[in-house]
């Protein structure tokens, strides 16, 4: 996968923290701009009631952010550290003080490092464009323009990033660990944090209390 640079460390933060066995019956799978809903069957404390962002994905492995598990620290708390003053600009329409948000746990991998999604309404110094509603940055220039009020209006902030080694994810969705289902950029950027995991089973036509009755795959 291709590196992103980094506001918090420059570290690669891809690089999955285990390995499975490979998966070459999902050589073809690609679940770019995906969500990852979390089964019942994953007790894992860390991904355990979560909805992944899937921002790449490929032979080599896959990479996103967890939408819906907040951290104790405020986005002011955020900029206050990395020394950003936070000036809100009336005409970005803020539905909420941008400064009270949350900053979203995005996963076990590299949690010392910041992920931004947003609205892809520029590039920055280091930017993924997943979709033309979507892109992923990780370098701080988007945070200083969000400060200057003059960044996207449409933004999660998060530490911290999930990845899978080739072979890894594709191993999960085998052992029904997930189900899978395009995303929707309005359940990641409008809607409340803790409507979005029936949100996103919503997706598949579903209720969240039928997951039980699911295979991992959808």
């Amino acid at each position: 996968m291709a590196k992103l640079d980094t506001f918090l460390d420059d570290s690669s933060a891809r690089k999955s923290a285990t390995k499975t066995l490979d998966s070459s019956d999902f050589s073809s799978l690609n679940l770019t701009n995906n969500f990852l809903i979390a089964m019942p069957s994953m007790l894992d404390t860390v991904f355990g009631g979560t909805v992944v962002y899937l921002c790449e994905h490929n032979a080599n492995g896959a990479f996103g952010v967890v939408i819906n598990k907040p951290t104790n620290m405020t986005t002011q708390v955020l900029f206050d550290r990395i020394n950003l003053k936070l000036e809100i600009n009336s005409g970005l329409n803020f539905a909420d003080s941008i400064g009270e948000r949350p900053v979203m746990f995005g996963g076990p991998v590299q949690i010392e490092r910041g992920f931004v999604l947003h609205a892809p309404i520029k590039n920055y110094s280091s930017t993924l464009k997943v979709t033309e509603q979507i892109a992923m940055t990780t370098s701080k220039d988007v945070l200083e323009e969000v400060a200057h009020g003059n960044g996207p209006r449409r933004l999660l902030v998060s530490l911290g990033c999930s990845g899978w080694s080739a072979g890894q994810l594709e191993s999960e969705i085998v052992l029904n660990g997930w189900l899978t289902v395009a995303a929707d950029p309005v359940i990641i950027f409008d809607m409340p944090i803790a409507e979005r995991f029936a949100a996103a089973v919503n997706l598949l036509g579903i209720s969240p209390f039928m997951l039980t009755l699911e295979s991992g795959r959808a």
